[in-house]
């Protein structure tokens, strides 16, 4: 029994686990792995206990239409907003079309056929997106690296650039990518009108079972004439929000998590609540900010509206599907 649990974990390892950065130590960087800014971690018994405490709601499919297709552009100095699902908003800023941590597929997962299933569609049709000149990718976790959708992506627009923290751009390369760019916390990629900054975010990485924290999870801070927006990816409640104010100004929008928070003694390290998604607003500086990160797959405990009910004039909660220009 014991040989066949090794040869198990051996086998899971090598077939899910990805290639790890290899490069200088840093503050955020040992040598071996990447760490947040607060180095809080929930270990084996935490997941033990949760998964023998929990006390999962049942979630109930959604039949929906999708939204209608987005412009083609905006013009110089204007920004909209199109969430799509789950941690994918289309960012239409100074005539650029940036989509986020773009997930298509009917489970965030290793496997077609196991792993968390969408319970509603995507609120946008793939054939009714405009031309993508980048797609920004803030960690390696199925839910927000999906891999079948990049290369659909990649297969329409070959022409987009990809960006994904340190690390992130061999995997993808392995996988048949082309224009990945990997981006370390608080370095800038100028393109077009655009200068995208990685910035620091409290989670973690890891696509296998000997992998953890190998390749870098970031958020990101797209500069351009029309102002500052922060995309946040999946993120925990931590001081980088000050400091991302504090070293690039006010943000115009901030796009932020706000699902898979409960049970909140687990969650808390790696995912924000609502109301601290609120605190992540004023931290930023932010006039309007859009909830994301709920939904679309369950991956924690809580009731499947209940992230939304943060919605207010200044925190939108949009539908799936649904672009609200950014004034």
């Amino acid at each position: 029994m014991r040989a066949a649990l090794a040869c198990l974990f051996v086998t899971g390892c090598c077939a899910f686990s990805g290639p790890t950065w290899q490069g200088p130590p840093s503050d955020h960087f040992d040598g071996s792995r990447f760490w947040p800014p607060l180095r809080e971690e929930r270990g084996v018994r935490d997941f033990a206990r949760w998964q023998t405490e929990r006390k999962r709601p049942g979630w109930q499919e959604i039949q929906a239409d999708p939204g209608p297709p987005p412009p083609a552009r905006v013009p110089l100095g204007a920004l909209r907003v199109t969430f799509v699902n789950h941690a994918t908003v289309l960012l239409q800023v100074d005539g650029m079309n940036i989509l986020t941590d773009p997930i298509w597929s009917e489970r965030c997962s290793p496997l077609s056929t196991v792993g968390p299933k969408r319970v509603r569609p995507p609120g946008i049709r793939f054939e009714d997106l405009p031309v993508i000149d980048a797609v920004l990718l803030s960690h390696d976790h199925y839910d927000h690296m999906d891999v079948p959708t990049l290369r659909r992506l990649e297969r329409t627009f070959p022409r987009a650039r990809i960006y994904a923290g340190l690390g992130n751009a061999a995997f993808l390369r392995s996988r048949g990518l082309h224009h990945v760019y990997d981006l370390d916390w608080w370095q800038e990629a100028r393109y077009g009108f655009a200068t995208i900054i990685g910035v620091p975010a409290q989670h973690f990485s890891g696509r296998g079972l000997c992998d953890r924290n190998g390749t870098l999870f970031l958020g990101y801070v797209v500069r351009g004439p029309s102002g500052s927006v922060y995309f946040a990816g999946d993120t925990g409640y931590s001081p980088h929000f000050a400091e991302i104010r504090r070293r690039l100004g006010p943000m115009r929008l901030a796009v932020l998590p706000i699902g898979a928070y409960k049970p909140e003694w687990f969650m808390a390290p790696v995912h924000m609540s609502p109301s601290q998604a609120a605190q992540a607003q004023a931290d930023l500086g932010a006039p309007a900010a859009v909830g994301i990160h709920f939904g679309t797959f369950q991956l924690a405990d809580e009731e499947q509206d209940e992230a939304q009910r943060i919605g207010s004039e200044t925190f939108w909660i949009l539908d799936f599907g649904e672009g609200r220009d950014v004034r």
